[in-house]
This record gives structure tokens, C-alpha cells and sequence, in this order.
């Protein structure tokens, strides 16, 4: 009779051992707090969201999931800012209101040295009666010459 092939002391084991995966981020906190500021800068360049990020991804060879993550951190750090801008975003917008007005004279654009007053009037609280107050009639008279 055929004996067994396979040899009698060594048991068959169908199912490797299981390691134990562990989770190991590719990039170190500081690589994606820099590749985040990257993109934080690029934010200026006036694209859409979705554009920044999916460019984000191509520059800094990375998936899109890690770019919109990257994004996140980003969003966070725009809500940072304004909440930390808002209390002197009045007065920064009076001063460049104020040196706007300044150079639409200088240039001669009325129009815009017009609404620029107006909207600095809306601020400080002027309202549309004092606007409108008018001022006394003023005629002048051209007598015959005798």
C-alpha cells in the first residue's frame, strides 16, 4: 500500500500565526504641521477648496484623504485667526477706508470717495435724516444797472 506523502511528525497548521499590526504614521507630527502650513499659505492664491486640496495632494505627494485632513487642520487654524482678528477688525477696516477715501481723491475718483464716506458715515452711526438735512437756499441775484 501508498504510505502518507507527507510525514507524520509535522502537524499542518493552515492558519499563520497573527501578528500584531500596529498603526504607524508615515509622516512624523512636525512633517504634516509643516506640509499643513504649506497649504495654509497657498490657501491666499484665490482657488476653491477642492482645487487648493486636490493640488495640495499633487505637490506634496500625498492622498487626498491626508490633503483634506491637512485641510482641516488649516480650517481650524482660519477660525483661530478670526477669532483672535475680530475685535480689531473695525479699526484696521476705519484705517483702510480712511487711506482708500485719501487716494480716490488724490486720483479724482469722486464717485468712490463718495461711498467710501458713506460707509464710514454707517459706522459711526449717521443716519439718513442727518443726511438729508438741507442747507439754507442760497440765490444770487443779478440787479439791473441803472
Amino acid at each position: 500500500m501508498a504510505s502518507s506523502t507527507f510525514p507524520t511528525d509535522q502537524t499542518l497548521n493552515n492558519n499563520p500565526p497573527k501578528r500584531k499590526m500596529k498603526f504607524v504614521a508615515r509622516s512624523s507630527a512636525q512633517q504634516v504641521q509643516e506640509r499643513s502650513q504649506r497649504l495654509y499659505t497657498r490657501q491666499l492664491e484665490g482657488k476653491t477648496t477642492r482645487a487648493l486640496v486636490l493640488e495640495h495632494a499633487k505637490i506634496e505627494s500625498v492622498s487626498e484623504v491626508t490633503a483634506w485632513q491637512d485641510w482641516k487642520k488649516v480650517k481650524e487654524w482660519n477660525k483661530e485667526d478670526w477669532e483672535k482678528d475680530r475685535e480689531n477688525m473695525l479699526p484696521r477696516l476705519q484705517a483702510m477706508r480712511i487711506r482708500l477715501f485719501n487716494k480716490a481723491v488724490k486720483k479724482g475718483q469722486l464717485q468712490t470717495a463718495a461711498q467710501i464716506l458713506d460707509s464710514l458715515g454707517k459706522v459711526i452711526g449717521e443716519s439718513v435724516e442727518t443726511v438729508n438735512i438741507q442747507a439754507p437756499e442760497l440765490a444770487i441775484r443779478i440787479e439791473p444797472k441803472n
